[in-house]
């Protein structure tokens, strides 16, 4: 372990799988503890005893959590204070995707996608500061995407999602900087990593690798975002708040 998150407590939401779990992963490395989240048990179950591996298990625990249940982002922090103490470091992850164009998508597949990819953020964020204020440096790093910085014709509701995920932080993290609550909050911008949202997508994998579209000519991997988020969640970036980190092998630079 090289420290860099020592006595540090994190919550992860969507933590059991892809970037999520790769990131939980590398700041038990970094010498934190902390909580992820996530819908299924049996997932959770699984990734906590892989996790326990690296850091041991008084160090990870596994909470059910749905990001977009208001009541539940309460418990979430009641019990993560209980278990570990005060959390320093929130990364709100946990999203879902799906395809519709302006002209196909429905009221309710519009509304499920912002349930959780900006409804789940901004209780993260919101109950977040509520609960992280005061320490002497907190991060919330909310995951948006390249999505929500080009548009696709395809992701109508997840560019709106992770658009709004991103001027919402700004507006928080100014917010917070005004006021001297010492929390800094951040976006992440990942381009098309390989996790099994973009696997289990036929052809997606081989089309978004190729250098049209990724200029580097392959897609990345977790742990390029886990170590964005090791950085955010260190004190190394202890003056970057309301910014927007871009990892997408050159996507949005064409």
């Amino acid at each position: 372990m090289v420290g860099r998150l020592n006595n540090k407590v994190f919550i992860v939401t969507g933590g059991t799988k892809g970037i999520g779990f790769s990131t939980a992963e590398m700041f038990l490395k970094e010498g934190a503890s902390g909580i992820i989240t996530g819908r299924g048990i049996e997932a959770g179950q699984s990734a906590v005893a892989q996790l326990a591996k690296v850091a041991g298990e008084e160090h990870i625990k596994f909470i059910q959590h749905d990001s977009s249940n208001e009541e539940g982002w309460i418990s979430l922090f009641k019990k993560a204070n209980e278990i570990f103490g005060q959390v320093s470091i929130l990364v709100n992850n946990a999203g879902i995707a799906a395809r519709g164009d302006i002209e196909s998508t429905t009221l309710e597949e519009w509304r499920k996608i912002q349930s959780v990819n900006l409804d789940g953020v901004f209780l993260g964020t919101h109950y977040g500061v509520i609960n992280m204020k005061g320490q002497k440096d907190a991060s919330i790093i909310n995951m948006s995407s390249i999505e929500g910085l080009v548009g696709e014709p395809q992701l109508l509701a997840y560019n709106a999602s992770k658009g709004g995920v991103r001027l919402m932080t700004k507006s928080a993290a100014l917010h917070c900087a005004l006021n001297d609550l010492n929390v800094r909050i951040n976006t992440v911008h990942p381009g098309y990593i390989t996790t099994p949202m973009v696997e289990n997508s036929p052809g997606l994998a081989e089309y978004q690798s190729s250098r049209t579209q990724t200029p580097m000519g392959h897609l990345g991997e977790p742990e390029d975002i886990a170590n964005m988020c090791v950085f955010l969640g260190s004190e190394e970036s202890k003056f970057a708040t309301g910014a927007e980190f871009i990892v997408d092998g050159g996507y949005t630079a064409k």
